[in-house]
């Protein structure tokens, strides 16, 4: 009376397999492509330090500011 197919957890689970059967490798191409986008660009990671230099350089902060945060990069 009760097939495979008319249950939720059935041949394929039903529409929760389906869900799952688009869901899941659209979110491994998502994980692979950002993994080397994020690589391709070249730009390597900045150091604290770096860009501590770089916002002093921009005018962004003053230089007490900058000699404070400095010391509690080197602490």
């Amino acid at each position: 009376m009760y097939g495979f197919e008319n249950g939720v957890m059935g041949m394929g689970g039903g529409w929760f397999g389906m869900i799952l059967m688009w869901i899941i490798p659209l979110l491994l191409i998502f994980v692979i492509v950002r993994f080397f986008i994020g690589r391709a660009d070249g730009v390597a990671p900045r150091s604290p330090r770096e860009i501590l230099d770089a916002r002093y350089a921009a005018g962004e902060i003053e230089r007490e500011e900058y000699l404070m945060r400095l010391a509690d990069l080197k602490a």
